[in-house]
């Protein structure tokens, strides 16, 4: 018979076949399989999964996790399935409101997630962030949406559940911090942290030049193309910031970057009497997935765990603007607010999708980036047709770049 006592979950994962999505499903089983032993008191049943155009395994995962709905981005894909299956450019969105979950995992790359992260928080829905693309671009949008209706938005980024790990030891005991909220008062800074990405000695020069293989070979993640490209320009400690802006309310003299080539801490709250609280763990993002999944409680992990016989030194530096300049692009975005966190990520989308085609060099990409924030006007953000309008004008923006 069934435990009463469980408490079920139902679950959509929207991006399954990604490095997160996958990840997640993993995690999904791990913890099944404990309350099957009676070692937690949480079963999650996935009632829905959407893939952009990887019908065959989407397909996989619908039929070992017995998933009723699927969703599919790309009108044409194939796939052989039982399940319903919802297609197109809304299939997100239009998933998450045929399912109702009580979790969404927002997995998707890129602006693409917006509205289907938008539909959750409006319907009180928890959203699993690991979409960081949805509050850059619209977090005007998504934070008051939360906030209304009571969703939660518990961040999967490592960087931003080490964060909130930190800033949830500074609540006095029982309390529970939730983002959307603002950080602490005593909270002096909150710092993210950054491996440096493969670039990090490189050459300025020779590091501008490199070639899309090199771009790719990351030293501690194993990522998507995508993410792995924006963490060799560290565009994606640029987005980090300004999602940390969103989840923690946290304004730009607020927030720091240090360069940790060994991605053991993750994040750092520096404190108003000169102490700091860090949040350390193995470089594994079923780690962050699993706390988003069964917070506010944990259990047995199935991420690895630190070896620290084995950890000889933790080293630290503040990230070099010559090298890295999208994380001053990105401090500016926060002071300027409206809609320059679409400019910044529609460009940069445009670009990282030109280097990964070899139509420009790599150092192009950062380039292209800073002449869209600079040049595409971006005042009027109130709405999600504003907020596209301007995304549409960047990306038009930045393909202008590409081939000029």
């Amino acid at each position: 018979m069934p435990d009463s006592h469980l408490m079920h979950r139902r679950l959509v994962i929207l991006g399954s076949t990604g490095s997160i999505g996958t990840q997640t499903l993993e995690a999904v089983a791990h913890l099944n399989a404990l309350a099957e032993r009676g070692q937690s008191r949480q079963r999650f049943e996935v009632v829905g999964l959407l893939a952009r155009s990887n019908g065959g395994m989407l397909a996989d995962q619908a039929a070992r996790f017995g998933v009723p709905v699927l969703a599919l981005g790309d009108e044409d894909g194939t796939i052989q399935t039982r399940a319903r299956v919802l297609r197109g450019a809304g299939a997100a969105e239009e998933l998450v409101r045929a399912t109702r979950p009580d979790l969404v995992v927002t997995a998707m790359v890129g602006a693409a997630g917006i509205p289907a992260t938008l539909a959750a928080a409006e319907m009180g829905i928890d959203i699993a962030l690991a979409n960081k693309e949805a509050l850059v671009a619209a977090g005007q949008l998504v934070v008051p949406a939360a906030r209304r209706s009571g969703a939660r938005l518990l961040p999967v980024d490592s960087e931003h559940s080490g964060l909130w790990q930190c800033l949830q030891g500074l609540c006095p005991r029982g309390e529970l911090l939730v983002p959307p909220t603002p950080a602490p008062a005593v909270v002096r800074r909150a710092i993210i942290t950054a491996s440096g990405g493969p670039f990090r000695t490189t050459p300025v020069e020779r590091m501008r030049a490199a070639t899309v293989e090199e771009a790719l070979a990351h030293p501690t993640w194993s990522m998507g193309p995508k993410n792995t490209i924006d963490s060799a320009t560290m565009v994606n400690k640029g987005l980090e910031l300004i999602e940390a802006r969103w989840l923690f309310d946290l304004s730009a003299d607020r927030l720091g970057v240090l360069i940790h080539p060994q991605s053991i801490v993750h994040a750092i709250a520096e404190l108003a009497d000169g102490s700091s609280i860090a949040q350390l763990s193995a470089p594994d993002m079923r780690c962050p997935i699993q706390l988003a999944l069964t917070w506010p409680m944990r259990a047995e992990g199935c991420a690895r765990a630190i070896d620290w016989r084995a950890l000889a030194s933790l080293e630290f530096a503040e990230p070099d603007p010559a090298r890295f300049p999208a994380i001053g692009l990105a401090f500016e975005a926060i002071r300027r607010g409206g809609g320059a966190g679409a400019v910044f990520n529609a460009a940069n989308e445009v670009a990282v999708g030109a280097f990964l085609g070899r139509c420009i060099p790599f150092g192009r990409i950062v380039e292209i980036v800073g002449e869209a924030c600079a040049t595409v006007a971006c005042a009027r953000a109130g709405t999600l047709t504003e907020i596209m309008a301007i995304d549409g004008a960047a990306r038009e923006f930045a393909a202008g770049r590409v081939g000029g």
